[in-house]
């Protein structure tokens, strides 16, 4: 799964990239300069770490999210994202957008002053408007498809209905990551990368001891606040220096582990662990995956083959101490095919190939 940084210039995507990766990429590259750069990150979790002491194992393994540092969009309002720019957007499956908090006289902010509600509308309304050119593209191909002919009526009709539908939508301001969809219009709209449906973050990035900031704007998107160059200066300490910079500080745990873990939860992504004296290995599905998806994560031989999944709940497995204890005690329980996996759950599969 891999999740986009987006934002105007100069407002610290790449430094929250760095401070996400560990990377050293130089930032305060100037507009216009069509650069990504991607890495993949652990998404911390203390699950793993004690169900690792557990196990004692040769290799541990957390869950992954792979993030990538866009190049800054202009946020004009006249729906201009380049094409290449837009391709590397439409391939995300998530979106972080980072708005400048902090003060700073030697980066000039892209709109002449720090303002971070206007930046959201402004981002929000590029994307919605290219959505909407995009929409309006679609239906008028699929108005020349009609009248030539010789494609599926049914089909043609079917689509000139939902875009239709996206454009009433998006002719109102509404992005449609807000809109409920059935199985066949996400059929019919898989590859058709709409900007406005993909989950999104706000990500507020703030000057080193910056207050916290109120918004002045209606917001139905999870928003979080970092101050990017500090965690960028942690993140790039050896450990030990980190663990003393932030007992120094009073800080628990780095912004960033929390800003992790929320984007994995922007994904509507969960884990569920696979242990023993090998490895203990978090593994990713989408909410909602049933035992045979989840067996197809680990190896497609075990979707194929799949006969059951022996499933515990991680509470158990810990506060019993073992598998054989949770099987002692009722805790341990088969399940076929369809059974839906839930958060943090520990899974063996039985497989026949």
């Amino acid at each position: 799964m891999k999740l986009g940084i987006i934002g105007l210039p100069q407002t610290g995507k790449t430094t929250i990239f760095n401070a996400l990766t560990g990377h050293d990429q130089p930032t305060g590259a100037g507009a216009g300069r069509m650069e990504v750069h991607t890495a993949v990150v652990d998404v911390p979790d203390p699950r793993v770490d004690v169900l690792a002491k557990m196990y004692n194992p040769k290799k541990i393994a957390y869950a992954k999210v792979t993030y990538a540092d866009i190049a800054g969009l202009e946020g004009s309002g006249q729906g201009s994202i380049s094409g290449q720019l837009l391709n590397h957007i439409a391939q995300m499956d998530g979106l972080i957008h980072v708005v400048r908090c902090f003060e700073d006289e030697s980066v000039a902010h892209a709109s002449g002053s720090v303002n971070p509600a206007r930046d959201i509308d402004s981002m929000n309304s590029e994307l919605l408007l290219n959505d909407l050119i995009a929409v309006e593209r679609k239906l008028e191909k699929l108005d020349g498809e009609r009248q030539r002919g010789g494609t599926d009526k049914k089909v043609n009709a079917r689509q000139t209905e939902l875009f239709e539908k996206l454009l009433a939508i998006l002719s109102e301001n509404k992005p449609l990551r807000e809109v409920e969809f059935t199985e066949l219009e996400k059929n019919d709209l898989s590859g058709f990368g709409l900007l406005t449906r993909k989950p999104m973050m706000i990500l507020l990035n703030l000057g080193e001891d910056q207050a916290q900031i109120t918004l002045e704007t209606e917001l139905s998107i999870p928003t979080v606040e970092l101050m990017g160059k500090l965690e960028m200066d942690i993140s790039q300490l050896p450990s030990e220096d980190a663990i003393m910079f932030m007992e120094e500080y009073g800080i628990e745990e780095p912004g960033l582990n929390k800003m992790i873990r929320l984007s994995y939860d922007l994904l509507k992504l969960q884990s569920f662990f696979t242990v023993g004296e090998d490895e203990v290995r978090a593994w990713t599905v989408k909410r909602g995956a049933n035992a045979q998806e989840a067996a197809g994560v680990i190896h497609s031989d075990l979707e194929k083959g799949f006969i059951r999944a022996e499933v515990v709940a991680y509470e158990d497995l810990t506060s019993l101490g073992g598998m054989s204890e949770a099987r002692n005690s009722g805790k341990l329980h088969l399940e076929g095919k369809k059974y839906l996996v839930q958060d943090g759950e520990i899974m063996h599969i039985r497989f026949n190939i």
